[in-house]
């Protein structure tokens, strides 16, 4: 099994609706996302993946929440946008896009910080 990391960020605000405390009030975050990806079989020229296809999907993904309002963003719109919330659609949205590629790679995890001292990783 091959495990691919990447990394890429974006800054947004969002509020928690029916949260009792100050994260129920808009407020902003720099995200830091990391996405890994797995799969078993290797190209002909010996690669899962290109590093540079992988960060045009996770690229593309943050770039639909960047310097927004995480809440009026689709799906986001209808549930929280909380970090768990968020992780998960990175992790479909990729999916999706690697599916695409008609290889047999899926997201292994997806972690996202809100915070240098918080953040959530979701295991598809």
């Amino acid at each position: 099994m091959y495990i691919l990391t990447i990394e890429d960020h974006f800054a947004s605000a969002h509020q928690l609706r029916g949260y009792k405390g100050k994260c129920e009030n808009i407020h902003g975050h720099n995200w830091k996302v990391v996405m890994s990806v797995k799969g078993e079989k290797l190209n002909e020229i010996g690669l899962l993946i290109d590093f540079h296809d992988l960060k045009v999907i996770l690229k593309k993904i943050c770039g639909d929440l960047d310097h927004k309002n995480v809440n009026e963003v689709e799906p986001f719109d209808r549930i929280n946008p909380s970090s768990e919330n968020i992780a998960g659609y990175i992790a479909k949205r990729a999916q999706e896009e690697l599916d695409r590629t008609g290889q047999d790679i899926t997201v292994d995890s997806v972690t996202v910080w809100e915070s240098d001292t918080s953040r959530c990783t979701f295991y598809p």
